[in-house]
């Protein structure tokens, strides 16, 4: 498959169907990445779920992402949807500010994703709105930060042998 023509029909399908989306591309890997405004996500994700022609219809992956050195965009999240016929993925991503997280759930399309956005909230602290159960999934409820933000130590700050720059930060 060329990937490059998939993309092109990807985002010229898009833009016909939601007029002024803007969409930037990327490819990582051999997977097409999609990279979406937070407002739009939910109504490009059903659409997708239901078109036919790219048959995207089952989210394997839903996941947050915390990038603190790009001021305005400290944020993401990545959806991951599968072609099961062809094999085919396609990533949507879409970034935040630190000061507004909240998107909406994606429950009511895809009812797996329920976990998957409780753990989105528990470990970096996404808001989704209508979310049937959002709370923590495996943290304490007493725990008042979200430890996968890169604020935080991966270890032991008084072990010189743990440092961060070892674990790639």
């Amino acid at each position: 498959m060329d990937l490059q023509k998939y993309v092109e029909q990807l985002v010229a399908t898009l833009t016909n169907q939601f007029n002024g989306l803007e969409i930037k591309t990327e490819i990582h890997y051999d997977v097409p990445v999609l990279i979406l405004p937070n407002q739009r996500v939910h109504e490009v994700l059903e659409y997708l779920q239901k078109d036919t022609t790219f048959g995207l219809s089952f989210l394997t992956t839903l996941c947050g992402i915390h990038f603190p050195e790009i001021k305005g965009a400290e944020f993401a999240l990545m959806y991951q949807l599968h072609n099961m016929s062809n094999n085919t993925r396609l990533r949507i991503r879409t970034y935040f500010p630190e000061t507004n997280i909240h998107i909406k759930s994606i429950t009511d399309l895809w009812p797996t994703a329920n976990w998957m956005e409780r753990e989105a909230f528990d470990f970096y602290g996404f808001t989704f709105e209508g979310h049937p159960n959002l709370e923590r999934i495996l943290n304490m409820e007493e725990m008042d930060y979200h430890p996968m933000r890169k604020e935080y130590q991966l270890e032991d700050g008084s072990r010189l042998d743990k440092e961060d720059k070892y674990f790639g930060r």
